[in-house]
């Protein structure tokens, strides 16, 4: 049996497929996890989350799917709204219960005759954001340079200007990546090795620049380790 996990992004996937290394998972058939593909939304919408569950109820016999996990950002949303959201999504597809809340399983059932287990996730942090604010939060490194952008923050709105949170987080992700962690060897392939657009090779080569152990993502653990 196999497990796959629905994420909005290549670097979400990048992120995930980090995290369920450093939770000392072998990424194979038997337990504790095994995630066989990260399927990329790349944006979300109600008929892109429809048209890939769509997808997979068709694949679940095939590819003897057991399991299946959807992590998409929270935003600004609650989570009874993004749960109401992933619910009208799920049912386009198949019959099955209401997701009442994250990190729980509930059974699904395709047309065909086809079933499985279907749990989501919300990435956040204190019940806001995305992927950057994550990153934000358990930054692991002296980041003096991102830091700064709090004054320039405050210079901004003195001029009556403003940068909402989510836009803050990811310039103070970017700035961290290509100031604060980036070596002067790295520099000179910024855009590959120091930016979110050369993710990949953050994750794999640099993995040390986030805490790992920080308690916002605690709740991302424990929804993978559903998949125990």
């Amino acid at each position: 049996m196999s497990n796959i996990v629905i994420v909005e992004s290549k670097n979400d996937a990048i992120f995930m497929k980090a995290m369920v290394e450093k939770l000392n998972c072998d990424i194979q058939v038997e337990p504790p996890i095994y995630i066989d593909d990260y399927e990329s939304l790349e944006g979300l919408s109600e008929t892109k989350l429809s048209t890939t569950l769509k997808a997979l109820e068709a694949d679940i016999q095939k590819r003897d799917i057991e399991k299946i996990g959807i992590i998409i950002d929270i935003d600004n949303d609650s989570q009874p709204e993004r749960l109401n959201f992933v619910n009208k999504c799920i049912q386009k597809v198949f019959q099955s219960e209401t997701l009442s809340n994250t990190k729980q399983f509930i059974d699904i059932f395709g047309d065909n005759g086809t079933k499985a287990k279907l749990a989501c996730y919300f990435t956040n942090v204190g019940g806001k954001g995305e992927l950057e604010t994550l990153l934000k939060e358990i930054k692991a490194v002296q980041s003096p340079y991102a830091d700064c952008l709090n004054s320039w923050q405050t210079c901004i709105e003195s001029q009556g200007k403003e940068i909402n949170q989510k836009e803050f987080d990811k310039f103070w992700v970017s700035i961290y990546l290509r100031y604060d962690t980036c070596s002067i060897q790295e520099q000179k392939q910024a855009g590959r090795k120091c930016s979110m657009s050369g993710f990949d090779y953050v994750m794999e080569r640099k993995k040390d620049i986030w805490d790992w152990d920080n308690p916002a993502l605690d709740d991302l653990k424990e929804f993978f380790k559903l998949f125990c």
